[in-house]
């Protein structure tokens, strides 16, 4: 017969800090593996890293990985993410605070300034692994069809989404369409661009950033912007 205590105790609860440690731990389990795969990829490219290798330099078994990321390039689009992000928060990058300020400004001029800078810090982060991932490509399938989806998909919806915004506030040079206004910022923001004036012309990334702002104002703006003529008018 249970006891008077055992049937008003009723079932034991969890505590709800269990699954809290949990989640934390997780979490940074997943963080030590991207940051070790990041590494690696940099240093001895990415198909010569295993996952086994990954998993020796964060210390877990590569069991664990496997689980985590499905294969090795879903492991790769996991550190390309953080890369191109800045941290492992779940939020497209459109949706960050960087983007969505411009996307609230209403100063075209100020919004391209805004682009420039944005789009500079990114290409910073990418490029040592956007070299590695477009030197895989060339040996590797799922690494080509990686860096062709971010690439001709992502990157050129997102510079189609933000030259959007830059034209929800005044005509943009000449009348030009959105269409054609984002091939030029697609073309002006590409990593091949960013990587052949700071490595093969030895820019600094002051003056890059110097160049892709007043390149893409002379491109996209007129002389005065559609708001500056519509104060002067009034």
């Amino acid at each position: 017969m249970l006891s008077t205590v055992a049937l008003m105790s009723g079932p034991v609860k969890r505590r709800p800090y269990t699954s809290t440690l949990r989640a934390e731990q997780a979490a940074a389990t997943r963080t030590r593996i991207v940051d070790s795969a990041g590494a690696l990829f940099v240093e001895q490219g990415y198909p010569a890293t295993t996952l086994t290798q990954v998993a020796d330099a964060a210390g877990v078994a590569a069991d664990t990985v496997l689980h985590i990321f499905g294969s090795k390039k879903g492991l790769l689009k996991a550190v390309l993410d953080v890369v191109v992000g800045g941290d492992e928060a779940p939020v497209p990058v459109l949706d960050r605070p960087g983007p969505q300020a411009m996307r609230s400004e209403t100063d075209q001029r100020r919004q391209v300034a805004m682009l420039a800078r944005g789009i500079a810090e990114q290409a910073e982060r990418i490029q040592p692994l956007d070299d590695i991932l477009r030197s895989a490509a060339v040996v590797d399938t799922e690494a080509r069809a990686l860096r062709d989806d971010i690439q001709l998909r992502q990157r050129r919806q997102a510079m189609t989404q933000v030259v959007s915004w830059i034209a929800d506030n005044g005509d943009l040079k000449n009348s030009m369409s959105v269409e054609a206004a984002a091939d030029i910022v697609w073309t002006m923001t590409s990593p091949e661009v960013h990587h052949l004036l700071r490595r093969q012309c030895g820019w600094d990334a002051e003056k890059y950033q110097a160049w892709l702002h007043d390149t893409l104002a002379s491109a996209l703006l007129s002389t005065r912007t559609s708001r500056e003529r519509r104060t002067t008018r009034a």
